[in-house]
This record gives structure tokens, sequence and C-alpha cells, in this order.
């Protein structure tokens, strides 16, 4: 069996020191296959997901996915955060459009960002980094209408059925 964890980065100092400490005893004890790290609607955990990110890569020797969301975020700050995560020696990021900053998408809603939808997330990813960054998607089993049919040039698509 193979099986990973998810993290959502604590909000207080407190809670980050006994987060990172859980990350290193889990990750020892359970072996992991690789551990998962959230990203809070339109960045708002970016320094907390980066520390757990980082932490688990480094120090707990165990891969990570980072959640990375281009909701509000500028091609700029994406792609700082996209150097940030790979001087910590992550390698699969996970592209995604993110949650609503108005509760939920209606129709023809853009993500408030330079890069409208996850596929345009997943296309600056590949521009600025090559094939560096494994890449997975949020699918859907019966695809999404706002999405183009054809390689989005994502590697992995994952699905909750």
């Amino acid at each position: 069996w193979y099986y990973s964890f998810e993290y959502f980065p604590p909000k207080t100092e407190a809670g980050l020191d006994n987060l990172l400490t859980r990350i290193d005893r889990m990750s020892r004890r359970l072996d992991p296959l690789f551990v998962s790290v959230t990203w809070g609607a339109c960045g708002s955990t970016l320094s907390r997901t980066l520390a757990v990110a980082s932490h688990a890569q480094r120090f707990a020797c165990v891969d990570v996915l980072l959640h990375l969301s281009c909701t509000g975020l500028s091609r700029e700050r994406i792609a700082q955060v996209l150097n940030m995560a790979k001087s910590s020696g992550i390698r699969n990021i996970l592209a995604l459009r993110g949650d609503s900053p108005h509760g939920t998408w209606k129709e023809g809603d853009v993500s408030g960002g330079e890069c409208d939808r996850a596929i345009d997330l997943v296309k600056l990813i590949r521009q600025l980094h090559g094939d560096y960054f494994s890449i997975g998607v949020a699918g859907h089993p019966e695809g999404h209408a706002s999405s183009p049919k054809g390689d989005s040039g994502r590697d992995v698509e994952m699905q909750h059925l």
C-alpha cells in the first residue's frame, strides 16, 4: 500500500512548530510516498505553506507535492514562489485555479490574477522552468466545460470520484 499525507499550514507559530515536529515523526515512522501541502485562498498562507513544504522536503526527506493556486497572483509573484520551491528542492506542483475570493465561481469568472485558469498556470510553469517540475492538475471525470481538450502540459491529473 502507498499513501500520502496532506497538511494545511497552521495560523500560529506554535502551530507551525507543532506541525513540523509531527511531519518529522510521521515521515520517519510511517514512510509516506509523499506529502501534500495546501495553499490558502489568494496566497494567504504563502510563507507558512513554503515553510512547511521546505521543511518536509529538506529535513524530513519526503517528497512534497506543493499546491499552487493562481487566484489573485501576478505572474511575477508566481515566478517568485516557483523559484523558492525550486531552491528548497521541491519538484512537484499541483497547479490549481484556486478558491474564488467571492465564495463560489460563476460562469465566466476569472481568477483575479494574471493566470485565469489552472492550464494558464501550467503553461507559465513550463515556460519558466521547462520540465524541472512535475505538474499535477485537478480533473473532472467527465471533463470540465471551461477546460480545453488535448495536452495541457501537465504530467498527472487527479480526480476525486
